[in-house]
């Protein structure tokens, strides 16, 4: 061999051992999931329990092996700080410079919906762990790209109505809402539930979300004759409520949407916030499944402040986005790619997945972006700083 040949033969060689490389580098890129919540303030506690679900289902589908032959999956996280404009910023930077195959959302309802045109524009599958208003998912678009696992208000308002008649006896029922698009959400729903029980709200009143003083709107509702309140807010906003109804010594029963679950709400409300019952999609407390059991195990190894139930909290977060990310890994799975007309056709090929919350059976369609229902709800109050089941333990 000559000399000449010699040297193209090595040089060949080494451009095809390093293409070699090259490619299978490629293949083991990462896919990326992102994630938008609260990271920072009174709101913090729900995003930590969001990105412990997802991150304990991550780990799980990796040591499987990851998805589409051998790539992992990778978490990359934002603070939206519960502010919409952010979440936007946010959820640009995730598709366009990450280069994210799915973003998930967080606490937030105003988030979500700043966010929702955005990624149904990108063609971005886009699920939400825990904001649950109707619009999220029920947003028009065709095709659209919004799933959810999580409570969706319109059905949460029917349970409120229903806990509250069965539980309290209660007829009278005064509306006490923050003034969001949360808010306006169930308002609209509460006023449906009740008006198919014939019954027409004693009151409806608004509060913003930093009142730190909600006795005028309390008072009317009282001077109304509510005997039972609905509440939507999240922790900070519901934390002065209670603490209004303290300085009136209004002794009433208050039904409320999850927010409370979503921070320092014991902290922030003092001892009455006990009196708050408040709707939930799981509890880790009580018999669990063997999925119950893996996922415990799971965060007692991963996080160190993690002992037992109680300290698995919101369990809401932790639970909803468990379940979310392993469907979203089957729906990408099904896909066969990352791209994102292909993932939203993957969740609607999903035909079960032994879940956390529950077993699902073809959980998505195109008419149905909501996993969970009605029948998936429990009821929760703060015992001791713990959220437990109603009447499980005092």
């Amino acid at each position: 061999m000559s000399r000449f040949s010699r040297r193209t033969f090595v040089c060949t060689t080494i451009a095809l051992f390093c293409a070699g490389l090259g490619a299978g580098a490629q293949a083991a890129e990462p896919i990326k999931i992102g994630l938008i919540t609260a990271l920072s303030g009174q709101s913090a506690l729900a995003g930590e329990a969001i990105t412990r679900g997802m991150q304990v289902a991550i780990d799980e589908i990796n040591a499987k092996g990851g998805l589409l032959d051998g790539r992992k999956l990778e978490l990359v996280r934002r603070d939206d700080e519960a502010n919409p404009a952010k979440g936007v910023v946010a959820a640009r930077e995730l598709i366009y410079k990450e280069k994210v195959a799915a973003i998930f959302g967080g606490l937030d309802t105003p988030v979500s919906m700043a966010i929702v045109p955005l990624v149904n524009q990108a063609k971005m599958p886009f699920i939400g762990p825990w904001a649950a208003g109707t619009p999220i998912t029920k947003n028009g678009a065709n095709p659209n790209y919004v799933f959810r696992v999580s409570a969706v208000d319109e059905v949460v308002d029917v349970a409120m109505v229903d806990y509250a008649q069965k539980t309290f006896n209660a007829s009278k029922f005064g509306l006490i809402m923050v003034n969001n698009p949360w808010g306006e959400s169930n308002e609209r729903g509460l006023v449906a539930a009740l008006a198919a029980k014939g019954i027409k709200p004693v009151g409806s009143e608004k509060f913003e979300g930093n009142d730190v003083d909600v006795v005028p709107q309390l008072t009317r509702l009282k001077a109304a004759g509510a005997d039972a309140l609905f509440l939507v807010g999240n922790v900070g906003p519901s934390a002065q409520v209670v603490k209004s109804l303290d300085r009136m010594g209004w002794k009433v029963p208050v039904v409320s949407h999850w927010g409370p679950a979503g921070g320092r709400f014991t902290e922030l409300a003092g001892p009455n916030a006990k009196e708050v019952h408040f709707v939930q999609t799981y509890s880790f407390f009580g018999k669990q499944s063997p999925v119950g059991e893996k996922v415990i195990t799971a965060l007692k190894a991963k996080y160190s402040n993690i002992k037992g139930p109680e300290d698995i909290t919101p369990a809401v977060g932790v639970a909803n986005a468990y379940d979310a990310m392993q469907l979203t890994a089957l729906a990408i799975q099904k896909a066969g790619s990352t791209d994102g007309d292909a993932i939203r056709e993957g969740f609607y090929k999903i035909d079960s997945y032994d879940g956390l919350i529950k077993q699902y059976k073809q959980p998505f369609s195109p008419e149905v972006h909501d996993a969970l229902s009605a029948q998936d709800y429990v009821w929760a109050q703060f015992i001791d700083n713990r959220i437990l089941p109603v009447g499980l333990a005092k």
